[in-house]
């Protein structure tokens, strides 16, 4: 019986570290959660500057409920005064596993319609809750891969462009094809900018700290060796933005329909945090600098800032 009972302990205490346990980082003062304010004044934060990528970031939104197309009608609003050419979408696109055409369309389809018609391309990455068809969806342009990648320019023609490479990668399935393509495609890589977006985190302040910490052993030396300088991630169903990581920016965008209230629990590599509503990220990359507004279902402004690139160092061992 006491044999028992103490198996029984060790088991949940097991599951409660892979819950909960959050990524403490670097030892260092616990950063407040930054809330978001009462009503958004200032609007853009943005600067909007002639010949910008711009572009929009959601995950964990396929629930196909009033609280996913509320957030889809704040990001067709803001899109309005910051016009954005297409959407990263960070996995767990759709909560249904029959992949019925139904599903795309009352979880996909319907919400984004306004964007959709207005010819704003939409870019996935998997997620652990999306169908198997969910490749081959044409307007996910995933083309069947699990994992691809395609490049974007920013910059007035007269002044030159910068390329921007983004990778999306599947870290559901993620074997040693897909990371010799990672780092072969990071290592062989022309753009100014390398982005990546992908489902799980490899930071987060919210409940799977212990599972990115095992992912971040394995993709981490990847991206920084190969110069990476922004990945963003969805799975906790929170925003987080990290402190800058070896050089790298991480994001968490998982609440674009999902949300886990209360989730966050600031730690030492947390920047800033929202968990009281769903939310989506604006950026535009100009030149040297990338620019960040993240916007509530309401349209309050949480976060917003900017950074450069950055020299990265050796890769973690």
């Amino acid at each position: 019986m006491i044999s028992a009972l103490v198996i029984a302990a060790l088991a949940f205490a097991a599951y409660w570290i892979w819950i909960r346990e959050p990524d403490l980082g670097p030892p260092g003062a616990n950063p407040s959660v930054v809330a978001a304010p009462k009503a958004s004044t200032d609007g853009l934060r943005l600067p909007k500057k002639v010949g910008s990528l711009r572009f929009a970031v959601i995950g964990d939104m396929g629930r196909g409920d009033q609280t996913q197309i509320d957030t889809a009608n704040q990001m067709v609003r803001w899109h309005t005064f910051f016009p954005y050419d297409f959407v990263l979408m960070l996995g767990d696109n759709i909560y249904d596993q029959s992949g019925s055409p139904e599903s795309f369309y009352n979880r996909f389809e319907l919400p984004y319609k306004p964007l959709l018609d207005a010819g704003i391309k939409f870019y996935a990455a998997v997620g652990n809750h999306d169908p198997g068809n969910v490749y081959s969806y044409k307007p996910f342009n995933m083309d069947g891969n699990r994992y691809y990648t395609f490049k974007k320019d920013n910059g007035p023609v007269p002044l030159g462009h910068d390329k921007v490479q983004f990778f999306a990668i599947d870290t559901v399935n993620l074997d040693r094809t897909q990371l010799a393509w990672i780092r072969d495609g990071l290592a062989h890589s022309d753009a100014d900018w390398k982005l990546a977006f992908y489902h799980h985190p490899l930071y987060t302040s919210g409940r799977y700290g212990f599972s990115a910490s095992r992912l971040r052993r394995i993709l981490e030396p990847l991206f920084v060796e190969g110069g990476l300088d922004c990945g963003q991630n969805g799975h906790d169903h929170i925003y987080e933005r990290i402190k800058p990581q070896h050089g790298i920016q991480y994001f968490t965008s998982g609440s674009g329909g999902a949300l886990r209230k209360g989730d966050l629990h600031a730690s030492a590599i947390t920047a800033a945090g929202f968990d009281q509503d769903t939310e989506f990220l604006l950026i535009e990359i100009s030149g040297d600098t990338l620019y960040f507004q993240c916007v509530s279902r309401v349209g309050d402004t949480v976060d917003s800032g900017q950074f450069d690139r950055v020299k990265h160092g050796s890769a973690p061992k």
